[in-house]
């Protein structure tokens, strides 16, 4: 395709399995999606080869927007850079201490093996203490000593970690400084810089990841930016954040490790963006993919955000991030049968590679996948991915479901399929609770929204284990999270400590704080390149009564414009702890710990109706297919998802199809296509 000028902005999802594209040509007000497989291990090479089928040149591209698992995958699979810590003397175990949990929580069993092994962590003298007084300078020469010693045994990156330095900085500034001057490449990590944030651990993990991600992240990115520009990009290469947000390529490099939920957080944002415009404001998103099934909660159209997260056991990263709950329950899990007859699905994945059994790649395991082949809801001759993956083999499924669960259960064959649907479902459902009736919300009265490639072929059964009375599958589930790419706003990100009595706050020092971190986050949003149609800013403090351990978020609605006092602070708060407990405590003294501020720039939307079919469509079925459902074969009516028109209702059992996905409409359920493509799947 040749595109006049450059109006096209790009998103990018690289995935296990395929590498997801969605293109929007600004001029034209069109858009189009792409998939090509992805190469693990080799990532930019997929992403290279969807651009080349974007356009006859990079030069037509505008921007592109990448939501990377690059970062995700280093830490899980420990790929990451030979990394070394300068602390100061007596805290080199911080990082292996955490904060004395264990792997299991009733178990005596359980291993933890640190990013950063015992002997390239460093202790030099130095010390200040909590309230920011210095006790003892910075020694430097033991600084450059330890730091070349480092770099004699391998290290590539290095992270300087001092204690108290949210209360004052300056000997940690000293001693990068002293590091920076010699180190050979720019891998190296200031703790106060990345956190400047009290608690020392989650401060040392979350500086010390990025770190050991700073090598891999920053040269996959380099490497991306150095082929497009080759091929005459001259545009924007945008990274999404965590948090919801993108940054520039530059930011990504220097801060990888707030690219740890990059993926899952855009397709995130694309479903909030689609739940609003559809007139849902609550939805419940679930993305089933190859390995694992991501959900999180939208309320009142904005994503939930978490303060931190854990990759893996002892891997905390601190930083704001979308709220996404994680199992093992995607189309690749393994089904079968302990020592104690139970069934169970999942967490083992066959991945892609080799992938479920009807790959025909070696694996002979049941997966998720495979019982939906061998109950006709995937058909076989027409296979996932839109035909980038060879047909499937319907009876390897049959046999693998055979050997490994249905005789060990003693079932029929069919029988054990939908039992091994069964578990994955009430599993997907356990999470859904999760993340809503756990945190005080009724999914009734939220949508829920699946997309990843597996999504739509349990959205009815999604909502008759949950009770949600709406379901909506996007025009384009499998690439989602590619469009949420294109909506996501550029967002930065900054805390401080402050650690106070409210009666002891200096209203104008947090006021003078707030114009410092808006005057940084500005900077990084100038430096970016990109147009944005406004700026916004959230300003919120972490706050406590006196005695309690975890803190509340309180949002302090217009900040920047009204002056702050002590008493509208503690307003905020009383309010938002009401919201969150039901009651305030009288009598307790109240304790500010952190000034959180964000600072947003809204890049221009596109109207979603663009993702409308258009033109009459057709609702003249492809003919039929046999489905087994609650024990029983029916017939099926097969459609062309993306052919039906505005306002089509279709009665299940009905297949729809596309490229991206299966739709699996149950007997007993209906969806209508809205007016931005969507379908709503509700009880008949």
């Amino acid at each position: 395709m040749t595109s006049t000028g450059k109006s096209l902005v790009v998103g990018v999802d690289v995935g296990g399995t395929f590498t997801d594209l969605f293109v929007l040509d600004e001029a034209n007000g069109t858009a189009r999606i792409v998939k090509v497989p992805s190469t693990r291990g080799e990532e930019a090479r997929g992403f290279m080869n969807g651009v080349a089928r974007v356009a006859d040149s990079a030069a037509a591209i505008a921007t592109i927007v990448h939501g990377t698992t690059v970062g995700t995958n280093a830490l899980l699979e420990r790929k990451v850079a030979r990394t070394g810590i300068i602390t100061t003397r007596g805290f080199r175990d911080v990082l292996e201490m955490r904060r004395r949990d264990r792997p299991e929580t009733w178990g005596l069993r359980g291993s933890f093996t640190p990013v950063v092994p015992r002997d390239l962590r460093r202790e030099v003298d130095e010390r200040v203490l909590a309230d920011g007084t210095l006790h003892t300078a910075v020694d430097l020469e033991q600084v450059r000593a330890e730091a070349r010693s480092l770099l004699e045994a391998g290290c590539e990156a290095v992270c300087v970690f001092f204690i108290n330095t949210y209360a004052n900085p300056e000997n940690e500034r000293l001693a990068v400084a002293a590091v920076r001057e010699f180190w050979p490449n720019p891998h190296v990590t200031s703790a106060s810089e990345v956190l400047p944030e009290i608690r020392e651990f989650e401060r040392c993990s979350t500086a010390t990841l990025n770190a050991a991600l700073q090598p891999v992240v920053g040269s996959y990115l380099g490497r991306l930016e150095s082929d497009l520009r080759g091929q005459g990009f001259a545009g924007e290469l945008l990274v999404v954040q965590s948090n919801g947000g993108v940054m520039s390529r530059q930011t990504a490099s220097d801060l990888p490790v707030r690219t740890a939920l990059s993926g899952p957080a855009a397709g995130v944002i694309a479903c909030a963006a689609i739940a609003r415009a559809a007139g849902f404001p609550n939805a419940i998103t679930g993305d089933m993919g190859g390995t694992s099934f991501d959900v999180s909660l939208v309320a009142n159209g904005e994503a939930a955000l978490a303060a931190q997260t854990a990759i893996e056991f002892g891997m905390v990263i601190r930083s704001p991030m979308i709220q996404i709950e994680t199992i093992g329950a995607g189309g690749g899990s393994i089904a079968s049968v302990d020592a104690s007859g139970m069934l169970q699905v999942g967490p083992e994945s066959a991945g892609s590679v080799p992938g479920p059994a009807c790959y025909g790649r070696g694996n002979m395991r049941p997966t998720v996948t495979d019982a939906n082949v061998l109950l006709g809801r995937i058909a076989a001759d027409r296979p996932l991915g839109g035909g980038l993956l060879a047909a499937l083999d319907a009876e390897k499924s049959r046999q693998a479901i055979e050997e490994h669960v249905a005789r060990p259960l003693g079932l029929d064959v069919h029988a054990a399929a939908e039992a091994i649907l069964t578990v994955a479902n009430a599993r997907m459902a356990g999470a859904i609770r999760l993340v809503s009736i756990e945190r005080g919300h009724d999914p009734r009265r939220f949508a829920y929204m699946p997309f990843g490639g597996g999504g739509a072929l349990h959205v009815c059964a999604m909502m008759r284990e949950v009770g949600v009375a709406t379901g909506i599958v996007p025009r384009y589930p499998g690439v989602t999270s590619a469009l949420g790419c294109v909506i996501a706003d550029m967002r930065h990100d900054a805390v401080q400590t402050l650690n106070k009595p409210l009666t002891e706050l200096d209203v104008g020092d947090v006021q003078r704080r707030i114009h410092e971190l808006a005057a940084s986050c500005q900077q990084r949003l100038d430096s970016s390149g990109v147009r944005f149609d406004e700026v916004r800013e959230v300003i919120a403090l972490d706050m406590l009564y006196a005695g309690q351990t975890h803190t509340l978020p309180v949002v302090l609605a217009d900040a920047g414009k009204v002056p702050l006092t002590a008493a509208s602070i503690r307003a905020a708060f009383e309010a938002s702890y009401t919201a969150a407990f039901g009651r305030v405590l009288e009598g307790i003294p109240v304790r500010v710990m952190n000034l959180r501020y964000a600072r947003i720039g809204v890049r221009p939307k596109f109207d979603l109706k663009v993702l409308a079919p258009e033109g009459e469509g057709s609702t003249a079925p492809l003919g039929t297919q046999r489905v087994f459902h609650h024990g029983k074969w029916h017939e099926a009516v097969r459609y062309a998802r993306l052919e039906l028109p505005v306002a089509a209702r279709i009665e299940g059992p009905a297949i729809l199809e596309q490229a991206d996905t299966t739709v699996w409409l149950e007997p007993g359920f209906h969806a209508e296509v809205d007016a931005h493509g969507n379908l709503l799947v509700r009880l008949s």
